[in-house]
């Protein structure tokens, strides 16, 4: 493509890692500023952003507004995913493990979707909404009595993690490499959990390899069982006469611990830090948890978008908020900004745990690819505040959140919080 001229919005570059390690404030000033004076902004690629030059493109248009991510969403066939979801072009082996329904396009994606949807049957979502109370119970036991923690690795990270592990069948055992193998994946841009020198491309495929294996080796084991596991369930779903490949799902696997882990962990992160900020909104909450819980969560949701973004590319030359865009350029759809676009939110900063309506896009916009396990998320994350409000009713922020360095994931690292030991 010819490079567009680049932006000059502003004092901030939307490529830099200095942006994304910075916290959510400056960040969400930035975007309001994008979605005044240039909401369809050109933004090049770099060697943090896309750290492959063989793959490395020129670079992205960063969309900023919530009806122009809207339009995108609901036109799959202008805006396509096969090509990535992230800035930096997937080579090919990582697309190998990557390659789930995420990053298809029709007719494949919604044959993916529908054989894997056939495996959420009424029983296993039964069996699934059971194992979150139960472990979100369990998790707060292991806690309770230590007076303090880092919430985000002892409390929003395991729950997700183990409620994932637990649905699959996988052991255990298995937890700790699951958890470090996804932290690898969505955070090598972060030196915490890259090496110094180390080839981030690499260590993405080593780690996807991981979890590819797990998953490949539990799927030979459980063809033409019997157990009620989600992978049981899925290596013997057959729709239409056919099945899923040993390929597709571990790339399914790989998938659900990423999306499924950091997701749910991050809004649960970002949701006591929004509480610990906005005492009046805490206590409305613990005066009715019940009956504020459906409102709160979807604003917990809405002010943490933890996918900070999702990238299409353009199948044909068109046109998104009065800018040109041409065949094949990279259009990064910026969820972080347009969850806080001031025509569609009054008074979009404010965290209120009684908002609504709340359309947010938190779960991806509407269209085929809609986040599949939006209903699990937001049960866990109603299920993980109910034990914390009733069993660590005064818990409390005693240090400055460590946010991960990523421009794809808006994530907490890590939270430091004390309260009274039971």
């Amino acid at each position: 493509m010819t490079s567009p001229a680049v932006s000059t919005v502003g004092s901030f570059d939307l490529s830099a890692p200095e942006f994304w390690a910075q916290g959510p404030g400056p960040k969400h000033a930035a975007f309001a500023e994008l979605r005044r004076e240039r909401p369809v902004s050109f933004w090049p690629e770099n060697e943090w952003l896309s750290p492959d030059p063989t793959t490395r493109g020129e670079g992205y248009w960063a969309v900023t507004k919530f009806d122009d991510i809207i339009h995108m969403s609901k036109n799959p066939e202008l805006f396509k995913s096969g090509d990535g979801i992230v800035v930096a072009t997937n080579n090919e082996q990582a697309q190998e493990f990557f390659g789930s329904m995420i990053v298809l396009d029709d007719p494949r994606h919604s044959r993916l979707r529908k054989i894997v949807s056939s495996g959420f049957t009424p029983r296993m979502l039964k069996r699934v909404e059971d194992s979150v109370q139960r472990i979100a119970a369990t998790i707060v036991d292991d806690v309770e009595q230590r007076g303090s923690c880092d919430f985000v690795t002892d409390i929003a990270a395991a729950l997700p993690l183990q409620i994932i592990c637990d649905m699959m069948g996988i052991p255990s055992s298995e937890y700790r490499a699951v958890f470090d193998r996804t932290n690898t994946i969505l955070g090598a841009t972060d030196p915490e959990y890259m090496a110094e020198g180390a080839d981030p491309v690499a260590a993405l495929i080593e780690a996807a390899m991981g979890l590819a294996g797990l998953m490949e080796e539990m799927a030979a084991a459980r063809k033409g069982g019997t157990g009620e596991d989600l992978t049981t369930a899925l290596v013997n779903a057959e729709v239409d006469g056919e099945r899923l490949t040993s390929s597709e799902l571990a790339s399914f696997f790989v998938l659900l611990v990423v999306a499924g882990n950091e997701t749910t962990r991050n809004a649960i992160s970002h949701g006591l830090m929004f509480l610990h900020e906005n005492p009046d909104q805490r206590a409305i909450w613990a005066a009715d948890f019940e009956g504020v819980a459906p409102t709160a969560i979807e604003e917990i949701v809405r002010c943490s978008t933890p996918v900070a973004y999702m990238r299409r590319t353009a199948t044909a030359d068109t046109e998104l908020g009065g800018t040109k865009i041409a065949e094949g350029d990279k259009l990064a759809m910026f969820y972080l900004s347009a969850n806080r676009d001031e025509a569609h939110f009054a008074n979009p900063d404010v965290f209120d745990v009684r908002r609504t309506p709340n359309n947010h896009i938190g779960f991806g916009g509407p269209g085929p690819h809609f986040c599949l396990g939006a209903h699990l998320a937001r049960r866990e994350i109603t299920v993980m505040f109910r034990e914390i409000f009733r069993r660590l009713p005064d818990i409390h922020v005693t240090g400055e959140p460590e946010y991960l360095r990523s421009s794809f994931i808006h994530g907490i690292k890590h939270l430091s919080c004390s309260f009274t030991p039971r």
